[in-house]
């Protein structure tokens, strides 16, 4: 018995391969309103951990701001205003914007 081999081209190939795409996405497709909805149950229940996570990110970053600020002002340096306030900003700006976050979601 002798086996024929086959010649696929590029064109055909990638016209299968599409073909395999398409028919996997629409065997794995699920309703859209469906998803959001287990995405905004899964976001709910995790985000009050993520708030702490970041209210704990930006009270480690305090604190290394301020060992740099104590740092710089104990040798000197002219610009120790300007690295407190960089340093500040930071840790302001997270606990704003896991306020945001949470205001922007509706979790109150």
């Amino acid at each position: 018995m002798r086996i024929r081999s086959i010649r696929i081209t590029p064109t055909v190939g990638l016209s299968l391969l599409l073909l395999c795409l398409l028919l996997t996405d629409a065997a794995l497709a699920q309703d859209g309103e469906a998803g959001i909805r287990e995405a905004t149950t899964k976001l709910k229940r995790y985000f009050e951990t993520a708030q702490t996570l970041l209210y704990a990110i930006g009270g480690v970053i305090g604190l290394i701001g301020a060992i740099k600020v104590y740092s710089k002002w104990s040798h000197g340096d002219n610009d120790t205003t300007k690295t407190a306030a960089a340093w500040f900003s930071a840790c302001i700006f997270l606990v704003v914007v896991a306020t945001v976050l949470k205001s922007f979601f509706g979790l109150n």
